[in-house]
């Protein structure tokens, strides 16, 4: 069973978010999709989340 998301408001500079639209339609993502895309990278090389077999098929997108 696929686990359910978390959602939850965010607020950001409107230069930022146009620079996210920017890079996430470069990479074929949604904000949404791309925000988390670079979370869960971030928070890999911490070494702050364990790696799934979901984290290992998405890299590349």
């Amino acid at each position: 069973m696929a686990k359910e998301k978390k959602a939850f408001p965010l607020r950001l500079d409107p230069d930022i978010h146009r620079a996210l639209e920017q890079w996430a339609a470069d990479e074929f993502r949604s904000v949404n999709g791309h925000i988390e895309f670079l979370l869960r990278e971030a928070l890999g090389k911490a070494g702050r989340l364990k790696k799934t077999n979901q984290m290992d098929n998405n890299e590349g997108k």
